[in-house]
């Protein structure tokens, strides 16, 4: 059972609109986001060092675009393991932190026990280097991949709309680890 702590955070309208900010371009300064939200450049930058502090903000990061470097193949696959009791999925989940092409592994319900986004230079790479690793990883019994022909839609921007709800401009409690 996760027993996590957690506590509740309080955030208005600013800081709602400040994070939207941020989500949108994170390389603004906090004179330019308080520009944006009607706050001074020092209560932006009071209410970004709490956001970190509490872990709301876990990083900034450059996004990079996968095909203007060379990793123009996308993959999804979806990897079953032989047992879902003892050490395989910690074993796996162990090793694919190891690899770099695997952009994303998610643990699901369902039809497979892992979904993954996987990047790699061309099919050949994504064949040979990755997908052969994967197979050999203790405890995988099937994967099945799919290419990614057209990317319809990516964002990084978590919407925020939920807790903007109160009427009145209120603050609105969120929950963070505590």
């Amino acid at each position: 059972m996760n027993q996590e702590k957690y506590d509740d955070l309080l955030l208005d309208k600013f800081d709602i609109s400040l994070l939207a900010a941020l989500q949108k371009d994170a390389h603004l300064t906090n004179q330019q986001v308080g520009e944006q939200i009607h706050l001074s450049a020092s209560q932006v930058s009071r209410r970004i060092q709490r956001l970190e502090t509490t872990g709301i903000i876990r990083r900034y990061v450059a996004l990079l675009d996968p095909t203007a470097i060379g990793l123009g193949v996308r993959a999804i696959s979806y990897v079953t393991l032989i047992r879902h009791g003892g050490d395989e999925g910690s074993a796996f989940e162990r090793e694919i932190t190891a690899i770099p092409e695997v952009l994303e592994c998610y643990a699901v319900a369902g039809e497979s026990d892992y979904i993954l986004q996987i990047v790699a230079a061309d099919l050949g790479v994504l064949s040979e280097s990755v997908l052969r690793v994967l197979t050999r990883i203790k405890g995988v019994a099937n994967i099945r991949s799919n290419i990614v022909l057209n990317c319809i839609k990516s964002s990084t921007e978590l919407p925020l709309g939920h807790i903007d709800k109160a009427a009145d401009g209120a603050a609105r409690k969120v929950r963070i680890a505590g």
